[in-house]
């Protein structure tokens, strides 16, 4: 049946991740708990679907807190899917969205986007490096290379940060092809994407303990101390946080 095949071509792709991106997951673990020392914020971004990466980071029980989800309305799904699509290629957006946040230099922008091409993530990149934050991307390389920027300079988002993590997505995102149908299914940037991220806060949290940091994690609110613990970390990270 193919949903067996699909589960193989998953574990396919999170062994191709783990021989050929582990050194940049290890290099984005260093910049993000480089810049928690100094009581940085990892600011990240996504449009649309992208923007669940967001989600699966912040505010999570077993991650860190010191996490900002940027989460714009005209970007997301809901209200209106077209709306989202068209948002993401309009230029000037991203400057907009950014100014809105409580960014401080010793930041860091973390920006998922699969394809790479479309304006409001280039953009954000461009306008987080003015404000000299480091910058992370998640996108797939083979997708990338295989479109055209729809900004107006020409450049992909690979091409704006200072570490690069590659999904192995195909272009289309989708993998899974039959007989007798045109189109693939079955898409993998989300399951592919959130592993190598949760790596990374992984990565993170052993990092600093090992030099000496106590990392501050967020429980979960359904253990009998969550809410306690979890107020303490609210209380002190609100006016860095938008969401919180």
């Amino acid at each position: 049946m193919l949903y067996k095949n699909f589960f193989t071509n998953i574990e396919n792709m999170l062994h191709q991740v783990i021989e050929k991106e582990g050194e940049k997951i290890v290099q984005a673990a260093v910049v993000i708990g480089e810049s928690m020392k100094k009581n940085g914020v990892l600011h990240v971004f996504g449009c649309g679907h992208s923007q669940m990466y967001a989600m699966e980071l912040f505010y999570r029980a077993g991650g860190l807190v010191p996490v900002n989800a940027i989460l714009s309305p005209p970007l997301s799904l809901e209200p209106s899917a077209p709306l989202s699509t068209f948002s993401e290629r309009q230029e000037g957006l991203a400057k907009v969205i950014l100014d809105r946040e409580n960014v401080q230099p010793q930041d860091v922008m973390l920006i998922i986007s699969t394809s790479g091409r479309n304006a409001v993530p280039i953009e954000m990149a461009i306008e987080a490096k003015k404000k000299d934050l480091q910058v992370i991307a998640l996108t797939s390389l083979f997708f990338s290379t295989e479109v055209e920027s729809r900004y107006k300079n020409g450049k992909k988002l690979y091409q704006l940060a200072d570490v690069v993590l590659d999904n192995h997505g195909e272009p289309g995102d989708a993998i899974m092809e039959i007989s007798g149908l045109k189109s693939k299914f079955g898409s993998t940037s989300s399951i592919i994407g959130f592993t190598i991220l949760q790596s990374i806060i992984v990565q993170v949290i052993e990092n600093l303990v090992k030099d000496g940091v106590e990392p501050p994690i967020y429980v979960s609110s359904n253990l009998d101390k969550g809410d306690q613990i979890n107020q303490r970390f609210i209380k002190k990270y609100r006016n860095r946080i938008t969401c919180l």
